[in-house]
């Protein structure tokens, strides 16, 4: 059976189009100037604006004032075009370690301002998309901002070899990380792995050494480690008492710390999310409207 010119012709073209189908989608270019945090979308490899931060004020976050400097410090200096470190925050649940980083983002894009400099933008990428780095990274390099990267809970489970991307991504590869890009991640496990994972890669591998050490030096690509620990009842206390003077909330000194320890008590945990979900409970009660509520710690 021969074929026509137009019989091949339309053959090739169906090909064609079923290759474009199943193809990766190419990045899209973004309107940086459209605000200063973006969602990052890898399904569809795009940025979506996000014209209104959830974000907690740096004033209200109490018992982190160390890591607080800290990450500040190396943020500005980062947006100022000056050497800066890729962070981790880790360590425990509910005190604050994304609340941290979104606030210090918008503090030092109030200096930005002050000082005539371009925005720093933030982009926040799933952890379930670590592997689209790549393609992000290709997006953002070529842009006149600076950006942070920002991972809320990043953990790799067993059977999870994704994090070889990130380790890449952050130090390794040929171009290695853009300039104008800057990571930070939230984790509550200091390496990031599981400690399961690598007692299980100490326990079958040939060399369990190089096993271990090739999983636990992921963390080794985060020049700053800020460690969050349990907080005091002090710090506890300090956190709703800001949180109530901050919101004008009418209770008593005495009532107030009664009814903050007794609900601590009740969940078994301190934490700056705790102290806000009190927060909201004995506003609700009070009738005080929280119309434009800082978001809870985490």
């Amino acid at each position: 059976m021969t074929h026509t010119p137009d019989d091949l012709g339309a053959v090739l073209t169906r090909i064609a189009e079923a290759l474009e189908r199943i193809a990766p989608a190419r990045p899209a270019t973004a309107d940086f100037n459209a605000a200063d945090a973006f969602i990052w979308h890898a399904d569809e490899r795009r940025l979506e604006a996000v014209p209104r931060v959830s974000r907690v004020e740096m004033d209200l976050l109490k018992g982190i004032e160390r890591t607080r400097d800290l990450l500040l410090d190396n943020t500005l200096r980062f947006a100022r075009d000056l050497p800066a470190n890729n962070a981790l925050l880790w360590g425990a649940r509910g005190m604050g370690k994304s609340s941290l980083v979104k606030a210090a983002h918008a503090s030092v894009n109030a200096e930005m301002a002050r000082e005539g400099k371009p925005p720093l933008k933030l982009v926040e990428i799933h952890r379930e998309d670590i592997e689209t780095l790549p393609a992000l990274m290709s997006l953002v390099r070529p842009a006149p901002f600076r950006f942070v990267i920002f991972c809320d809970d990043l953990s790799f489970d067993a059977d999870d070899t994704s994090y070889k991307s990130l380790k890449a991504v952050l130090e390794g590869g040929i171009e290695g990380r853009p300039e104008n890009v800057i990571f930070y991640a939230t984790s509550n496990r200091r390496h990031i792995l599981a400690r399961e994972m690598v007692e299980n890669e100490r326990s079958t591998a040939i060399n369990p050494g190089e096993a271990v050490e090739e999983k636990v030096s992921l963390s080794d690509r985060f020049g700053l480690w800020l460690g969050f620990h349990k907080c005091s009842q002090d710090d506890y206390l300090a956190m709703i008492d800001s949180y109530v003077a901050h919101f004008a909330i009418p209770i008593a000194p005495e009532v107030l710390r009664q009814e903050a320890l007794e609900w601590s008590t009740t969940r078994g945990a301190r934490s700056g999310r705790t102290a806000w979900q009190y927060v909201q409970d004995v506003a609700g009660r009070l009738g005080v409207s929280l119309s434009e509520p800082p978001a809870a710690p985490r």
